[in-house]
């Protein structure tokens, strides 16, 4: 049985990682700060601050994990494209990523970002757009990319990159665009969209996750793009949106920025060589999302508005 330690599972994405590993049939460890986990059946958990490097040795050297799903990073809305938490985790992800390898690691996926890539309006394709970021955030997730893959392929570690676009679902933080929509629109108050005309590539976190699972188990390595390859405009995904909560009179949509930006995937890697297809279409992908919203959260959604 393959042994998987997974960063950052209790996060957005990671939830939803460490419960469909399970059902993939993994040994599965996972880390989190203390006390902060559940207790899902099948999963070891374990208490380890990632910023340091020997809590991070030792526990490599007690699980010896033949594979790794690095997801933690600093994500806090509005202040990880500039903070130099970005730093902070650049250097932990490297210090993780030894550890890994001198310890017998065969097989790691790391999450990046579509924020590496080059501003561009055409379709963004794994090696053939180039990285080059504008932001801290992408800056530190492309050094860590490119480092971490050429340590790799030294040390004959399987290593695969998978560059994450616009994801959105249950459990999202309440600040972010889907979330802050539907809540806003529920209670009544008007939702301003000031960039209805930007195109972006959105999915599921479950699908998201999904595809992180399929990627670590299949032998593609290199960087993978977890996109749905469907461009939508975030007017678009407002409006399905405004639909779903049956508010559509509430939204008000701006044009501030006379030229769209452009941000969307070439998923014919995952798709094809991976052998990926998603769970959910943009539609069902938001009603399940905002059922979670209006049924786990009913009070926050009484409370709340929001803009994009």
């Amino acid at each position: 049985m393959s042994r998987v330690l997974v960063t950052g599972a209790t996060g957005f994405i990671g939830s939803q990682c460490v419960s469909q590993l399970v059902e993939a049939g993994y040994e599965v460890h996972a880390v989190a700060p203390e006390g902060s986990h559940p207790d899902d059946a099948g999963v070891t958990w374990h208490c380890a601050d990632l910023l340091e490097p020997v809590p991070v040795q030792r526990l490599l050297s007690e699980i010896r994990p033949t594979h790794l799903l690095h997801l933690a990073w600093f994500v806090a809305p509005g202040e990880f494209w500039s903070s130099t938490e970005n730093l902070r985790w650049l250097k932990a992800g490297i210090d993780l990523a030894t550890a890994f390898a001198e310890r017998g690691g065969q097989r790691c996926v790391i999450a990046g970002t579509c924020a590496e890539y080059e501003e561009t309006s055409e379709l963004l394709v794994e090696g053939v757009t180039p990285l080059r970021p504008t932001t801290l955030y992408g800056a530190c997730k492309a050094a860590l990319h490119l480092s971490t893959a050429s340590y790799f392929a030294e040390r004959g570690v399987s290593a695969a990159w998978g560059h994450i676009f616009n994801l959105y679902g249950p459990r999202e933080h309440p600040d972010r665009l889907v979330p802050s929509l539907a809540r806003a629109l529920t209670a009544g108050r008007t939702f301003t969209c000031h960039h209805p005309s930007d195109v972006r590539d959105f999915l599921h976190v479950e699908d998201v996750a999904s595809a992180f699972v399929a990627l670590l188990g299949s032998g593609v390595t290199g960087d993978v793009n977890i996109a749905s390859g469907v461009p939508t405009t975030v007017g678009r995904l407002v409006s399905m949106v405004a639909d779903v909560v049956e508010r559509p009179g509430l939204v008000d949509y701006r044009v501030e920025v006379p030229q769209e930006s452009r941000i969307v995937g070439d998923n014919r890697r995952l798709t094809r060589e991976v052998g990926w297809s998603p769970r959910f279409g943009l539609r069902d992908g938001l009603e399940d999302a905002v059922r979670w919203w209006l049924n786990e959260h009913p009070d926050a959604a009484a409370r709340e508005g929001g803009t994009e």
